[in-house]
């Protein structure tokens, strides 16, 4: 199992080993490729062809990210068709990075994957993150490791997301709370 695999899978995985250089790398043509868009002005056809390269050819042509953003590991994370993501983006996705179609992404959020090992912080314990679809994230959203947000599901401005989101479900506060239940 490689690095990539072990990362997904949740398996420790020490930062100042040479097995994380691969990933390191991977981090690093992120980081350039986040910066190459970031410095661009913000010109659909100038960035969609970078956000293709970014996502090594999958990242769907009905959605968009703005800038300027933060990826650290684009190939472990999935984004659905028709995916709106407004400015200052942020993703620990070493763990993976599931978004579902339709959804909504306000500005200053951030996606987190990634936890350290109390005893040696050099070492990462990763938990994928799977959003549903047609979930709206509010500005200034925080989800956490190993966290799961239903369909249809709105995170309020500022919400913490420590536990797992129901369908249909407004949730908001630090840490988020259910808010109200969404009559479909």
């Amino acid at each position: 199992m490689d690095v990539f695999e072990k990362l997904r899978n949740g398996l420790p995985v020490n930062m100042a080993s040479e097995e994380y250089k691969p990933a390191f790398e991977h981090i690093m043509f992120a980081a350039i490729k986040c910066h190459e868009i970031n410095n661009l002005t913000p010109d659909l056809e100038k960035v969609k062809p970078l956000l293709g390269e970014l996502f090594e050819g999958k990242f769907p042509n009905n959605s968009y990210i703005m800038s300027p953003m933060q990826l650290d590991f684009p190939k472990h994370i999935s984004i659905g068709e028709n995916v709106f993501i407004n400015h200052h983006f942020t993703c620990m996705g070493a763990g993976g990075i599931t978004i579902g179609s339709g959804c909504y992404i306000g500005p200053n959020v951030t996606i987190v994957t990634t936890n350290h090992d109390l005893n040696n912080l050099a070492v990462l314990k990763c938990k994928n993150v799977n959003i549903g679809k047609n979930v709206w994230f509010g500005a200034n959203v925080l989800v956490l490791p190993g966290i799961t947000v239903g369909d249809n599901s709105v995170l309020a401005g500022g919400a913490v997301i420590t536990k797992d989101v129901a369908p249909n479900t407004i949730v908001g506060g630090n840490p988020a709370k259910v808010l109200k239940t969404i009559e479909i």
